[in-house]
């Protein structure tokens, strides 16, 4: 088991998409109330006060939408600004991105995920779930990685959810956007988290079958990126970028498993797959328990995610979930 160190923060559960893959066709989800978020100050009291002490120095900030929680830039400064925190990344659907680059950039943040599903603005709005005849939001998103990547961003990934029979004929060119860019596409396997129904129709397609198209295109060799997630990582050969791939469904990876999910609310989840043995931490920090406490029920439940964590990746437990994928934050 590998050291846990890198911790995933989710700012919001709401977002301003409804992504095929996190949330079903339909579904009326219900958000928090904006009092039962965790507040800026609490974020920042546990990453000082109880993860770093617990040997976490690697954070991620996601949602729902992170650009939409209010504060978000403050947020990223009083994070930069602690000595610990070695690496601060952020992972957004990028339609806000184009005016929070800059401001984002000059708090501290270096390291920015966007979601890419696809280069042909009708799929994408096809699979963000905006309706027929609505102004397409692929533009938006272009221009804020366009503004991330102008701002400096590095690494910028991009990150490709493959849906059988929906975006899996533009494997090709989504890899091309590595040839001449600093940008590092990574391609995801399909889970049932968010909408099991369209995953039992779709199914998903493996790692090996998307690296072996670009492999049989180009070539591939081994290659190297800053990051704390599992994906496998390779490089056409003369690509100023890299490819990637998050095989969770067709490799299991628990065993290399160093994260931890703190949900908008205060929830600590140790597994993605697993809603067991979760720390209500808001709770615990307005009930006024004391930093010591809540570091020791965390240290504890640090020492049981080896038997938490999901090792049975090839059934999945599709309509289980109490929360959809935008509300755990990914």
């Amino acid at each position: 088991m590998n050291a846990v160190d890198y911790l995933r923060i989710s700012l919001i559960d709401r977002c301003n998409f409804r992504c095929q893959y996190c949330v079903p066709e339909g579904d009326d989800l219900t958000y928090l109330l904006q009092q039962d978020w965790l507040s800026l100050d609490e974020i920042t009291t546990l990453v000082q006060g109880i993860f770093i002490p617990l040997g976490f120095r690697r954070f991620r900030l996601t949602g729902g939408e992170p650009l939409l929680r209010p504060g978000l830039v403050e947020l990223v400064a009083q994070l930069t600004a602690l000595q610990d925190v070695e690496d601060l990344a952020l992972t957004t659907n990028g339609f806000y991105l184009e005016n929070l680059a800059e401001p984002l950039y000059q708090a501290g943040l270096r390291r920015i995920n966007i979601s890419l599903d696809s280069l042909q603005p009708e799929v994408f709005d096809q699979m963000i779930g905006n309706g027929r005849g609505g102004r397409s939001r692929w533009p938006a998103v272009w221009n804020g990685i366009q503004a991330a990547h102008q701002v400096g961003f590095d690494p910028l990934k991009l990150n490709v959810v493959i849906i059988p029979g929906v975006n899996d004929g533009e494997v090709l060119p989504l890899a091309e956007l590595t040839l001449q860019r600093r940008w590092h596409v990574r391609f995801i396997e399909f889970m049932p988290i968010g909408n099991d129904q369209l995953f039992g129709d779709r199914g998903w397609i493996t790692s090996a079958h998307l690296r072996q198209q670009i492999q049989e295109r180009w070539g591939l060799t081994s290659g190297q990126v800053q990051g704390a997630g599992p994906a496998d990582v390779f490089q056409i050969p003369g690509a100023l970028g890299t490819v990637g791939f998050i095989s969770q469904m067709s490799e299991c990876f628990c065993d290399r498993c160093n994260r931890m999910r703190l949900s908008a609310d205060g929830w600590l989840r140790p597994c993605l797959l697993n809603e067991t043995g979760q720390l209500d931490l808001k709770t615990a920090l307005r009930q006024g328990m004391s930093l010591g406490e809540i570091q020791t029920q965390v240290q504890a439940l640090l020492t049981l995610k080896p038997d938490i964590n999901f090792k049975a990746q090839d059934r999945g437990t599709p309509g289980t979930y109490g929360r959809t994928m935008s509300q755990i934050g990914g």
